[in-house]
């Protein structure tokens, strides 16, 4: 394989979830333009739907499927569907997230709940699904890449984000669990995780207005204060953290597994 080619992925089928907007979104984005077919899934159906048309007139292949990353069942018929659809399955992206700010006091158990649901056990749930359908002997049976969204604050603690950090960070280390499990196993199959920084989506806009409302600081006090936060000095793009993505689940990180990539301007090493 030439080097200019190890970054391709020309014949790979990918499952992004939470891929109807932002950092989903741009991920689907990125891997088609490489060469990947993409099943873009979301319980969003307008906007994923928009994202797959995005898609296709731009020449790739992607299909969209509305999938609730909590429900166990949905994930057998959504892989299954991808491969009946794609002719494949190598490529996993758990993106799928929620998040929610303020203090430890005054979250709720209802809050924390709630939260591991989606990013951790959506995260178990697929990555149990992957690996069943991409070792030797699935129903994919080729091997393949996944790819955890954990965040920075799944490495360092981050005011007002404990209930999202916990499951973060639950992320962070399990991706090293079923890396090390699958490496042993001789699996064929990788995983890494993926940890952005503060990053210019709807997700940011919403956390910029509970920390005014939390702090009292004015929208623009809060801004350049995460801004700042960020060595580099800026805050990342949707297509920072999806550029990383393509590099995971691509043959240029063979050998890469159950590491945490920082994307995140600096703010983890300072």
């Amino acid at each position: 394989m030439a080097e200019q080619d190890e970054f391709r992925l020309d014949g790979k089928v990918a499952l992004v979830t939470g891929g109807a907007r932002g950092l989903g979104a741009e991920c689907a984005r990125v891997l088609a333009a490489a060469g990947a077919k993409v099943m873009v899934t979301d319980i969003l159906e307008e906007a994923g739907a928009a994202t797959v048309a995005g898609i296709t007139e731009t020449g790739g292949t992607a299909e969209f499927r509305r999938h609730d990353v909590t429900d166990e069942a949905a994930w057998a018929t959504t892989v299954t569907q991808t491969i009946d659809t794609l002719g494949g399955f190598d490529i996993l992206v758990n993106n799928a997230g929620v998040e929610v700010v303020g203090t430890l006091e005054d979250s709720t158990y209802e809050d924390f709940r709630r939260v591991q649901n989606v990013n951790v056990d959506g995260v178990y749930l697929g990555c149990r699904q992957a690996v069943q359908a991409m070792k030797p002997g699935g129903v994919a049976g080729r091997g393949g890449s996944i790819v955890n969204l954990s965040s920075l604050a799944g490495l360092v603690g981050v005011p007002h984000m404990s209930v999202y950090g916990a499951s973060k960070g639950a992320v962070r280390v399990f991706t090293k669990d079923v890396a090390v499990e699958c490496g042993r196993f001789g699996y064929g199959i990788r995983c890494n995780s993926v940890h952005p920084g503060l990053v210019e989506t709807e997700m940011a806009e919403s956390l910029y207005q509970q920390s005014h409302e939390l702090t009292g600081a004015s929208l623009e006090e809060v801004k350049a204060t995460f801004t700042a936060a960020h060595p580099l000095g800026r805050l990342g793009t949707p297509r920072d953290i999806a550029n990383a993505v393509r590099f995971l689940a691509s043959e240029a990180s063979s050998w890469i597994t159950g590491v945490e990539l920082s994307v995140d301007g600096g703010w983890a090493a300072s």
